[in-house]
């Protein structure tokens, strides 16, 4: 595994690390922000009602029951057809539950008596949404979309199955060497695919943290 990290060519060619890294990132982006642009609003929406956590939670089991290698295969023989746009709309899937739960969580526990004192000031409902309630539910958002990225960074190596790009091709492409011949690639592969989730993770546990006001932070301290 070494020496094959140690080859330049391994990295620098057109099916290498550093494009095959590009591809991964691009996908894993793609999804994410489609998951946040539909699952934000949507837990923010039902969160604000109060009453459908029913309905959060039905819509999450239904997106984790399908799992993602069959909806990839689903996707593939749809008008998306086999590529990128496939991948991208099975891993957003993939993305909607952590986020979708989290938004709805941190409309949820905003204490009731916040929100009056805020009414009680004169603020109307769109601006005590943006001054008052997303504020207090950045921690929850935030955590959740930790949880949604690191997930599909990981899960973006499947993409190889429908030609979508990423680091999971370097893993397939060292399977069909044959065995023995492909395993330095096929663990190479794989580190990469973990290293990269286990970075991410990392990085956005300190986003989570910067983001998050410092006066939440220290209530979360004392709990």
């Amino acid at each position: 595994m070494f020496v094959w990290f140690n080859d330049p060519l391994n990295w620098t060619n057109p099916d290498g690390i550093l494009v095959r890294l590009r591809e991964h990132l691009e996908i894993s982006f793609l999804a994410v922000l489609f998951g946040c642009l539909i699952a934000w609003p949507l837990g923010i929406w039902l969160g604000r009602r109060g009453a459908a956590s029913g309905v959060v939670v039905l819509l999450s089991n239904l997106t984790q029951a399908v799992p993602v290698i069959a909806l990839l295969t689903i996707l593939s023989l749809s008008p998306l057809g086999i590529g990128k746009p496939a991948v991208v709309v099975a891993l957003a899937v993939f993305a909607l539950p952590p986020l979708l739960a989290n938004a709805h969580t941190g409309m949820r526990e905003i204490d009731p008596e916040v929100r009056d004192a805020a009414r009680g000031m004169g603020l109307r409902e769109s601006e005590m949404l943006w001054r008052v309630e997303l504020p207090l539910a950045v921690p929850y958002l935030a955590t959740g979309l930790r949880i949604a990225t690191t997930q599909v960074v990981a899960t973006a190596a499947l993409a190889t199955l429908v030609n979508g790009g990423g680091l999971g091709n370097i893993i397939s492409a060292g399977f069909g060497l044959g065995p023995g011949r492909g395993d330095a690639q096929i663990l190479a592969g794989a580190v990469l695919v973990a290293g990269l989730a286990l970075l991410i993770d990392g990085l956005m546990a300190l986003v989570e943290r910067k983001i998050t006001p410092k006066v939440l932070r220290q209530a979360a301290g004392r709990t």
